[in-house]
């Protein structure tokens, strides 16, 4: 496919030895790092400009998912390459993280043909600190196409969003691309716990950053929300392929890890009249495959680390990928491709790190699991 957006020229795909790559990763984050301390609030700026900018399609065994569109007949399909969930540190307290995310950017640059854009899922930052985010930003800017950005929680609680406003935008917006009506929510709002309980900025974050801890609201999309997008989606036909991109899943799994989106079924409700919605969601950092009131659901992977699968409320078409090596910080992460048929539904390959890779396809779903199962994986999950 040619590179019908950017008209750049293609970019030549080499794969360089596994030391090689190692080595010349560590060079460019020392050169990186080198220029994030030298950087000045006006160079930072420019930084964050060029990362409203910035772009690619990734192929990366980590963390992005690269997602062909063919949603019309006599139109040409697409790519669009997704990161997600990279949780970074500041460079001084944890660079394997940074690693990863860098990794990703290269791995996205050498994409032949690059893809029209690049969608990042959520958590850029762990703790949301604006060093973190900026860090973020710095790296991010290095990718080639148009870079497309998701808020998640651990990026959001720590100043309530100045940041990410400030680097990135609104948290919610809607885009149109060859036919395809995309959408960008905010899943991650929660009811404010932290002013009665007296909470620092810090204290709220690590809160709404833990897991089974009582202690947080769920997350909704939120009805001032639900309101924008039903004024979004009110000028578009009932045939119109829609895509949405959420931080948690717009359905309900495990409400004490907040794998959980409360406020879901309103949600679904403003989507039902489409024929082709599916909905792309990180925070979950595995394999999810889910269908409700005929949406199709993907979850997709991280570059930072694997939750195990939830106790309870795991979604019945999920075919739960193996237990990933504790020794080896890269498995269970990885990166997937999306084919979008002429119908708006999805074909989803996970390509797992250090695992056969998965493809969970649309007839999959429609048959409610009847056909095309994934192959179940020899290491059971846990």
């Amino acid at each position: 496919m040619s590179d019908a957006m950017s008209g750049k020229p293609a970019v030549e795909h080499h794969v360089p030895p596994v030391r090689s790559v190692e080595t010349r990763h560590l060079e460019e984050r020392a050169s990186l790092f080198e220029g994030l301390r030298n950087l000045d609030r006006r160079s930072f700026l420019k930084v964050s400009t060029a990362a409203l900018a910035a772009a690619g399609g990734i192929l990366f065994p980590h963390s992005f998912s690269q997602m062909s569109v063919a949603h019309a007949e006599g139109v040409n399909p697409f790519t669009f390459a997704y990161i997600s969930d990279s949780h970074l540190y500041e460079a001084d307290v944890n660079d394997r993280f940074v690693n990863a995310l860098l990794r990703a950017v290269d791995d996205v640059n050498a994409l032949d043909p690059q893809p029209d854009f690049v969608f990042y899922g959520g958590d850029l930052a762990q703790l949301g600190r604006p060093a973190e985010l900026r860090l973020g930003a710095q790296i991010l800017r290095e990718i080639k196409a148009p870079l497309r950005m998701m808020v998640g929680e651990h990026d959001w609680y720590f100043d309530m969003g100045e940041t990410w406003r400030e680097l990135f935008g609104e948290a919610h917006y809607s885009f149109d691309h060859k036919g395809v009506h995309f959408v960008v929510l905010n899943s991650v709002v929660e009811e404010d716990f932290w002013t009665a309980a007296g909470l620092t900025p810090a204290e709220r974050m690590q809160t709404v950053a833990g897991l089974d801890n009582g202690k947080q609201n769920p997350f909704t999309v939120g009805v001032p929300q639900c309101a924008w997008l039903e004024r979004d989606l009110e000028p578009y036909e009932n045939d119109t392929p829609v895509i949405v991109f959420s931080h948690s899943p717009l359905y309900k799994m495990y409400k004490p890890w907040n794998f959980w989106t409360d406020d879901a079924e309103e949600v679904q409700a403003l989507l039902q009249r489409f024929a082709s919605v599916v909905v792309i969601h990180g925070h979950t950092h595995q394999l999810l495959t889910h269908s409700e009131n005929g949406i199709h659901f993907h979850g997709m992977l991280s570059t930072a680390w694997p939750w195990p699968y939830a106790p309870e409320g795991l979604p019945p078409l999920t075919v739960q990928m193996g237990r990933p090596d504790p020794f080896n910080p890269q498995d269970g992460c990885g990166h997937g491709t999306v084919s979008v048929h002429p119908d708006g539904l999805v074909d989803k390959l996970y390509s797992l790190w250090n695992r056969n890779p998965v493809t969970v396809r649309k007839t999959y779903l429609q048959s409610r699991g009847t056909r095309d199962r994934p192959a179940v994986p020899k290491a059971q999950s846990y």
